[in-house]
């Protein structure tokens, strides 16, 4: 009875929706069927148009992002970790009631430092647009791939009654639909890596040509006055590293594959700065690696304190001109990529720069350089190393606390609570506070 009283709302509406008093029971229940779930009551916050382009875009895209649209008295108390009990499904919960809003999700989707950021990024907005934007950001960052229990057809967790029979038609057809599931999979982490890899190329494409002009700006000349056999092997290490750069990146088919390409542009560049210390009569630099903020900068000099928005000081290799503007108070040249919201700096920019900042820094580093960023924080997931290759020393290291279960899977209540709580216990909606202090009026819910 339950279950035709729930198709029959899904008929009429075209969003799953619930009687007045929605247990959390029943906003499981949707959300098992569909990626978005609009209590009646608060359907003045998601119109039915906007939350079926919300489901569209989340489910076309095949990632286990649920949100649910609750009025703003619903009860706070554990929300979170009740409604991802009640679901059983691995993956991320956003939830907006009222003017407030919150998300949590697993770690093997998303970690802790990533939810974090992405709900900072979308506070204060309205309705349609918070909710539009941070599923557009979430869904280029989170791992996983939709559960098996939403219907391949309808929006937004809707569908028919024969939309329901097919769906068991296909869950008794386990061999086949194994198989099917297993094909799509491949087929969309194949997708994302050609993806994140030609947004790498266009990264990568502009150091090789920066080093480029780094060569030709030395002009240097094998047979010049005072050259010497120590200078012209480390022009010859250079020029060797400029090519094989370029050999490397026309040769990637991966995103990991761009590591070897930045690790030899870092051998290069080192080459360099040791002609110029020899042309020039100065010590040879030490080895050190590149400039945190932009590795186009060249060896490092020193280390320096750095606090990142949001985040805890640590100390970065620096080159001499960035040192100077934090000596000085001022903000270091920092290299920013193009994202789908932006303008961002590098490790705000995604999972696919972890091969790129990889090369460049090196597996030992980059735990204590990319620690509360978002790259660091996928990085130490199992779902970053199953689509980004591994070798970045601490990163891709995880406890497996939950079971092993990936974004999709239906692990019922075997879940870290930790994962959906206030960060220390609760499961309160909005008890995160304002994240150590990102974002917004948080706190006190």
């Amino acid at each position: 009875m339950a279950l035709a009283v729930a198709v029959v709302a899904v008929l009429s509406t075209g969003i799953p929706r619930a009687e007045a008093a929605t247990s959390i029971s029943t906003v499981a229940e949707a959300l098992r069927r569909g990626p978005v779930y609009v209590d009646p009551a608060a359907s003045a916050q998601l119109p039915p148009d906007e939350a079926a382009a919300l489901s569209r875009q989340i489910k076309n895209a095949d990632k286990p992002l649920f949100i649910a649209v609750l009025p703003a008295d619903y009860p706070t108390r554990n929300l979170f970790t009740d409604l991802r009990t009640a679901t059983g499904v691995t993956g991320a919960y956003a939830v907006r009631l009222g003017d407030r809003f919150d998300a949590r999700a697993d770690a093997s989707v998303l970690p802790r430092t990533a939810v974090r950021n992405l709900v900072t990024s979308v506070q204060g907005e309205d309705a349609g647009t918070q909710l539009t934007d941070f599923t557009h950001r979430a869904l280029a960052n989170m791992g996983g791939s939709a559960p098996s229990t939403w219907s391949e057809t309808g929006q937004g967790g809707t569908g028919s009654t024969t939309a329901l029979i097919t769906a068991g038609a296909v869950l008794v057809a386990g061999g086949v639909g194994a198989y099917t599931l297993v094909r799509r999979s491949r087929s969309r982490q194949e997708a994302e890596q050609r993806a994140a890899l030609e947004k790498l190329r266009v990264v990568v494409d502009e150091d090789i040509t920066a080093f480029g002009e780094e060569l030709d700006r030395l002009d240097f000349h094998p047979a010049e006055a005072g050259a010497d056999d120590a200078m012209r092997a480390d022009y010859e290490r250079a020029l060797d590293a400029y090519e094989q750069a370029k050999q490397y990146m026309a040769d990637a088919r991966r995103p990991e594959d761009v590591r070897a390409v930045t690790e030899t542009l870092e051998d290069g560049r080192f080459s360099l700065a040791q002609l110029a210390a020899r042309r020039e009569g100065r010590p040879l630099p030490e080895r050190r690696p590149p400039c945190f903020f932009d590795p186009r900068h060249g060896p490092s000099v020193a280390d320096a304190t750095w606090t990142p928005p949001g985040g805890a000081p640590r100390r970065v290799p620096v080159c001499a001109a960035d040192q100077a503007r934090l000596a000085d108070g001022r903000a270091p040249q920092i290299r920013e990529v193009d994202t789908d919201w932006g303008r961002r700096p590098y490790w705000d920019a995604g999972p696919a720069y972890g091969p790129w900042a990889g090369g460049y820094f090196g597996g030992g580093l980059l735990p204590g350089l990319l620690v509360g960023t978002l790259l660091g924080s996928m990085m130490a997931t199992p779902s970053y190393a199953a689509g980004y290759g591994t070798g970045y020393g601490d990163f891709g290291a995880h406890d497996g606390y939950g079971g092993g279960y990936e974004g999709g899977d239906v692990s019922g209540a075997d879940f870290n609570p930790s994962d959906f709580g206030d960060f220390g216990g609760g499961g309160d909606f909005g008890s995160g506070g304002d994240f150590g202090g990102g974002g917004g009026d948080w706190g006190g819910f």
